[in-house]
């Protein structure tokens, strides 16, 4: 096995991960226009984790002004904070990258929606909602690992 090369996968995990959440951004804006109206979260679950940051962090809500906006910054720091956990992880052990990164995709739709609560359970989930949510991850994740293929290389 090469050597691991930790900062340079902190480097490319990071820009990976924000292409990827562009990616994911965009296969969403598409992909919500086949969910029924009935199907779609009242508050995105980007607003939520803003929310949930801001009264974790400061202590206090988030104005409500500033929950779109917030809610839109979400998804991108996220995204590189998990790509840059991602980009380290493959340095040292390369199986993570397991499905051109499509396991760590759906690996972070099951921490982030189902663990953090940022989506309902399961149970109280519409199938299509459900599918939605993993089919974007998993297209994070494959995004994810293709960029961070370009940038850092074969593991």
């Amino acid at each position: 096995m090469a050597k691991p090369r930790p900062f340079l996968g902190l480097l490319a995990g990071v820009a990976a991960g924000l292409v990827a959440s562009a990616a994911m951004a965009a296969f969403q804006h598409q992909a919500a226009k086949l969910l029924p109206e009935d199907d779609r979260d009242a508050e995105p679950a980007t607003e939520k984790a803003a929310g949930k940051a801001s009264e974790a962090l400061i202590g206090t809500p988030l104005p409500e002004p500033r929950r779109e906006q917030a809610g839109m910054a979400v998804p991108y720091i996220a995204g590189a904070v998990l790509g840059g956990i991602y980009g380290v992880i493959t340095e040292y052990k390369p199986e993570a990258s397991a499905g051109f990164g499509g396991a760590y995709g759906i690996a972070t739709s099951a921490l982030l929606d189902e663990a953090a609560g940022l989506a309902p359970g399961p149970e109280d989930t519409p199938l299509a909602q459900h599918a939605y949510g993993a089919a974007s991850h998993l297209v994070y994740g494959i995004v994810l690992e293709g960029v961070r293929w370009l940038i850092a290389g074969r593991r």
